[in-house]
């Protein structure tokens, strides 16, 4: 087992490995930007390293300044949490270069599963339903039309390199074509430094699904259930919960058996998530993160599994310490992604907590790096918290987040939490009819 893990991450994730490696016995060492050098897991951790200034650009994208400070504190293992480089094929070369272990898959297949085109063509032939759409990257107007005309309207342009939502426009008709593919284009190459994009049938009203999978060096891939993650906005998620209330245990077990085959043909190595669109009982590959998600949560709650954990012990070369007989959904979980936003207007909410008070009580987990007399800096995700709950069955989930929700008191910013306690009370979100689309045509009337 590793001696030492440097986490190359900040907040509420960034806490989340140290409190794993802490019960492993695992000494941590975090990495901060000049202006977190008060973050919770920079306090909390055995060392801590500063790699730059604020932006993160200068500091947490920084590998050559993350290296030197896994060279300054002799580390075994490096941590990539979510975002920032956790899904950086070079820097997960660079790291195993340097002699560190690199906790996730290799730069192989995060490089595979990254590029969007490719990671389409390498799914499809290990068995994986697709969106129709092109066959790699579209490069001219006309050619868009063309494709268009064979697959239907509307259609969508995604950034090849793309991710969070950004590059991604839609088209409804044919004269929309040449602004979407302009637009699409654009954005791709302001957020990724790559205009690359392709183009797939628009599916009208499809729900979020995604299927969690941990892999080891020996062979043995299972799946973790389902997560349902429809509620969302401009394509970033609010609120997921597991299992889905769209699927039956039937279908669970289909698409779940189809992943961990495929899985299995890529010869993949640690944690992570096929994402699909699901509509009229059919699933269709939208892309794989080959990283921890920010809602495995809901998924460790269900299935009393530590992901964390598995994913540290899988590194260091350790067999999975379960079976797919011993994974069982037990009851039903929800998260809440308590954002420092406008509930209304989603513009960021930077500034300082002044009085912060966190629910508790059976079935409630709090996930977060905040705390009173923290200040919120401008530079980064403006996620403060998840809160997640757990009960025996989805209607004691939404009244014990109904329940947790009221309890929670962040005051000196605005947050989303007024926009959960609506959602937790409205009919079809009770009834569990929604779809990706939802929300934003419903936020109004919230």
């Amino acid at each position: 087992m590793f001696k030492k893990i440097l986490i190359a991450n900040r907040g509420d994730i960034a806490v989340r490995v140290l409190r794993a490696c802490k019960e492993i016995g695992i000494s941590t060492v975090a990495v901060h930007s000049e202006i977190d050098s008060n973050l919770m897991n920079v306090l909390l951790a055995d060392e801590s390293v500063c790699i730059g200034p604020n932006r993160a650009m200068d500091s947490y994208l920084n590998i050559s300044a993350i290296l030197s400070a896994a060279e300054l504190t002799r580390v075994d293992a490096l941590h990539p949490g979510v975002g920032f480089l956790s899904e950086n094929s070079k820097f997960a070369k660079i790291v195993g270069e340097h002699n560190v272990k690199f906790i996730g898959p290799s730069p192989e297949h995060i490089s595979m599963m990254g590029d969007k085109i490719i990671a389409k063509k390498t799914i499809f032939e290990f068995g994986i339903p697709i969106i129709p759409g092109s066959k790699g990257e579209v490069i001219s107007v006309q050619q868009s039309i063309e494709i268009a005309k064979d697959i239907g309207y509307p259609v969508i342009f995604k950034a090849t390199n793309g991710g969070g939502g950004k590059g991604m426009k839609i088209a409804n008709n044919e004269d929309e074509i040449a602004n979407a593919f302009s637009m699409a284009k654009g954005e791709a190459k302001t957020n990724f430094n790559d205009d690359n994009v392709y183009m797939e049938k628009y599916l009208a009203n499809p729900r979020h699904i995604e299927i969690q999978i941990i892999a080891d060096n020996y062979g043995n891939v299972v799946y973790l259930g389902e997560r349902d993650c429809s509620i969302q906005r401009n394509h970033q998620k609010l609120l997921e919960e597991s299992p889905s209330p769209a699927l039956s245990k039937k279908d669970r077990e289909k698409i779940g058996k189809i992943v961990v085959n495929a899985i299995s043909k890529m010869g993949y190595v640690g944690v992570g998530t096929i994402e699909f669109l699901y509509e009229n009982n059919e699933f269709f590959f939208m892309e794989m993160n080959t990283r921890i998600q920010v809602e495995h949560s809901v998924t460790e709650m269900v299935t009393g599994i530590d992901i964390v954990k598995e994913q540290i012990r899988i590194a260091a070369g350790e067999k999975l310490s379960f079976s797919q007989s011993d994974v069982k959904i037990n009851g039903h979980a929800i998260e809440f992604r308590i954002n420092a936003e406008d509930p209304q207007t989603f513009i960021p909410t930077p500034g300082m907590i002044t009085e912060l008070y966190f629910p508790g009580g059976i079935g409630v987990r709090i996930d977060s790096h905040v705390y009173r007399g923290y200040k919120i800096p401008q530079y980064y995700d403006s996620l403060v918290a998840k809160l997640i709950v757990h009960g025996k069955d989805r209607e004691e989930c939404l009244a014990r987040g109904e329940r947790a929700l009221s309890e929670i008191v962040i005051e000196g910013i605005s947050t989303t939490t007024e926009l959960h306690k609506k959602l937790v009370q409205n009919k079809e979100v009770i009834n569990g009819d929604y779809n990706i689309h939802w929300l934003e045509r419903n936020l109004k009337n919230l």
